[in-house]
C-alpha cells in the first residue's frame, strides 16, 4: 500500500504523463484496500480471509473522445503502457459532447475538511475472532435459537487519491470495522432466521459483540409461528433497518443520469412538494466518522451538506459534471468514481430527519396495520414509481405490535408513499443511509 503522499504523487505523475502523450485532459484515481474478515459457526473457526489490493485508473480525453483503463501493476513500464493504450483507445472512441473533467474553477482548493474517517487501529485476527465468537455465543444463548448461520468480524483500511491534469492532487484514508451474527430459531418447517450487524469507521464506536448477537437471536425468536393477515388497504410502518430503503429509491430518482435519460418517476417534480410539509431529507458527506464521508467527490469537487428535501420540497438533482452538462446545470459535488470507468453520481450519508412522535405514539391509533422488519424482492419501478415488495414483520392491532406475519406483499406508488410518510423520533446514525421508524398511510397489503 502506498502512503497517502505517495499515492497523491503517483496519480499526479500519471495525469501529467497522459498530457505529454497527447491527451487534452486526464484524471487518475488510486484505490488501495486491505481487509481481514473472520467467520465462525457453531463455536468453531470457519474462515479467515485477508485481502490486499491496489489499483489505479486512468481516464483521458482527446477532444470529446475519451477512454478509461486500469491496472493493478504500478510499475513505470506498466504506467507507460497504460497511457499508450488509453490514448489509442480514445482516438477511436465516439465523440461525447458532454464528456470532460470537472470545471477547474470548482475544484477543491485549500485544506481538506476533516471527516475523521481513519482511527489508525489495527486489530489482530485473534481480536476479530474473539468478537465473532462473542456475537455468536450471545445469539445462540437466546432461548429458542436452534442453529447458527455464523458470525463474523472484520477490519479494513482504504486509501483513495485523485489527480487531474488541471492541478488537483489530493487523497484521504478510511478505516472500517464490522461485526455481525445470523441465527435460526425453531424446528423443521417452522424455522425462522434473522440477523444483526454494526459497521463503523472507528473501532471504539463498534457496538459490543454480545449485544449484536443477542439482538440477532431475539429477532429470530420473535418471528416464530407467523400468523395470517387479510388483504386490504392499511397503514404500513417500516422498522428503521428497512425504512432507509425508501431513501435509496429517492436517491435513484434524483441522479442526473436518470433525469437526463428521463427514467425517473420524479422527472417533473423539481421544486415541488414531494413529501409532506416539515419533512427534511439531508445528505451530509462531511459528518465526522460517517460511513460514506469524504472531503471531495469523485471529480475533485468539494462536498457539503445539503437538504435534498426541504420542508417536503425537492430542491434539486445530484449531478456529476457530465450529467450536469447534459442538463445545462452545474455539478453538485456528488460524483462517484471507480477505477474502471467514468464518474456517476450518488449520495453519501443520507438521512430522514426525525419527527416529534415516538414509535409507540406513531402506531397508537392504528386499528389494523403491519410493522415491516424485512423486505424481499426488487419490485420497484424507477420510471413509474410503482412499488411492490414481499415483506414480513408483525401485525399492528389496536396500536400495539402483536403476532408475527410472513409471506405478505406491501404495494403502492412511491409518489403517493412519499406524500403519506410520517417519521418517528427514533433516528440513530448507524448506517450510510438512515431513517427513523416510518409510517405510510393507505398502502395495499396482500396477505396469504
Amino acid at each position: 500500500m502506498l502512503s497517502l503522499s505517495e499515492a497523491e504523487s503517483r496519480t499526479a505523475d500519471l495525469a501529467a504523463a497522459a498530457r505529454k502523450a497527447g491527451a487534452d485532459a486526464a484524471d487518475v484515481i488510486y484505490v488501495c484496500n486491505n481487509a481481514t474478515q473472520i467467520s465462525v459457526r457453531l463455536g468453531a473457526l470457519e474462515d479467515v480471509e485477508r485481502s490486499e489490493g491496489e489499483e489505479i485508473g486512468l481516464r483521458l480525453f482527446v477532444g470529446r473522445r475519451s477512454a478509461s483503463v486500469s491496472s493493478s501493476d504500478l510499475s513505470q513500464p506498466a504506467f507507460d503502457a497504460l497511457v499508450e493504450r488509453a490514448v489509442a483507445m480514445a482516438r477511436e472512441a465516439p465523440e461525447d459532447p458532454y464528456a470532460g473533467l470537472a470545471p477547474e474553477d470548482r475544484l477543491l482548493r485549500g485544506a481538506l475538511p476533516d471527516v475523521d474517517g481513519d482511527d489508525g487501529a489495527d486489530p489482530s485476527p485473534a481480536e476479530l475472532r474473539e468478537r465473532a465468537e462473542a456475537a455468536e455465543a450471545a445469539a445462540r444463548a437466546v432461548e429458542g435459537v436452534t442453529n447458527s448461520e455464523g458470525a463474523g468480524a472484520s477490519a479494513s483500511r482504504t486509501v483513495i487519491a485523485l489527480a487531474t491534469s488541471t492541478g488537483f492532487a489530493r487523497g484521504y484514508s478510511n478505516s472500517g470495522y464490522g461485526c455481525s451474527a445470523s441465527v435460526i430459531a425453531g424446528e423443521g418447517g417452522g424455522m425462522q432466521r434473522d440477523y444483526a450487524y454494526h459497521s463503523v469507521r472507528h473501532l471504539a464506536d463498534l457496538e459490543d459483540a454480545a449485544a449484536i448477537g443477542a439482538r440477532a437471536g431475539d429477532r429470530a425468536v420473535k418471528r416464530l409461528n407467523p400468523g395470517k393477515l387479510s388483504s386490504g388497504a392499511m397503514p404500513v410502518v417500516y422498522d428503521p433497518r428497512v425504512g432507509s430503503g425508501m431513501l435509496g429509491h429517492l436517491a435513484g430518482a434524483i441522479t442526473g443520469s436518470a433525469v437526463a435519460r428521463r427514467t425517473s418517476f420524479l422527472l417533473d417534480k423539481l421544486g415541488e412538494q414531494v413529501f409532506a410539509k416539515g419533512i427534511v431529507v439531508r445528505d451530509d458527506p462531511l459528518r465526522k466518522r460517517g460511513l460514506r464521508s469524504k472531503p471531495f467527490d469523485g471529480e475533485g469537487l468539494p462536498t457539503a451538506a445539503r437538504d435534498i428535501i426541504a420542508d417536503g420540497v425537492l430542491t434539486g438533482w445530484i449531478m456529476d459534471s457530465a450529467s450536469a452538462r447534459q442538463l445545462g446545470l452545474e455539478p453538485t459535488g456528488h460524483a462517484t468514481r471507480g477505477v474502471g470507468g467514468p464518474p456517476g453520481s450518488g449520495l453519501t450519508n443520507l438521512y430522514l430527519e426525525a419527527g416529534p412522535l415516538s414509535p409507540e405514539e406513531l402506531i397508537a391509533d392504528i386499528k389494523l396495520g403491519v410493522y415491516v422488519t424485512e423486505l424481499i424482492g426488487q419490485g420497484v419501478n424507477g420510471v413509474t414509481g410503482d412499488y411492490s415488495r414481499g415483506a414480513s414483520g408483525f401485525v399492528i392491532r389496536d396500536g400495539r405490535l402483536c403476532e408475527p406475519v410472513a409471506e405478505i406483499t406491501v404495494a403502492g406508488n412511491l409518489k403517493d408513499m412519499f406524500r403519506e410518510m410520517t417519521p418517528a423520533s427514533d433516528l440513530v446514525f448507524r448506517r450510510a443511509v438512515d431513517a427513523p421508524t416510518i409510517r405510510i398511510e393507505g398502502m395495499t397489503v396482500a396477505g396469504a
